[in-house]
């Protein structure tokens, strides 16, 4: 593992870890006030000190990292896991899976929604009996 420069901002950071996707997401997020560090927002330029603890809200869930290691460079889940120390209280995380069960997928259920050719005939023959 190659060496950690002394100055780590906290966006190289959380991409490194893997919280995002991207660099520029990370960027984004903390320029959106979804980082914060003691309850204030920080700017993606912030230095990461090992022992800060950080609350990130990410797409998928909501974070509360302590620092235990600096990271400057992305590397695979298994690795990335020893750089951090996820501090999510179990509650937050249990409001999160109950979130994911009821999440809307946009499509309808089957057999429910709009009515069939047939059915569509059906009901205009019904709505033309009943104006007479």
């Amino acid at each position: 593992m190659s060496e950690v420069k002394e100055k780590l901002r906290i966006d190289k950071y959380l991409w490194a870890i893997r919280l995002f996707k991207t660099r520029s997401q990370a960027a984004d997020a903390c320029d959106k006030g979804k980082v914060k560090m003691e309850g204030n927002a920080v700017k993606a330029s912030r230095s990461v000190n090992i022992g800060d603890t950080y609350d990130v809200k990410t797409e998928a869930r909501k974070w509360i990292i302590k620092v235990t290691a600096l990271l400057d460079h992305r590397v695979q889940y298994s690795e990335a896991i020893k750089h951090y120390e996820d501090l999510t209280p179990q509650e937050e995380l249990d409001k999160m899976k109950h979130e994911a069960a009821s999440f809307h997928t946009g499509k309808r259920l089957s057999k429910i929604g709009r009515p069939t050719k047939k059915q569509r005939r059906d009901l205009g023959d019904y709505m033309e009996l009943e104006d007479n």
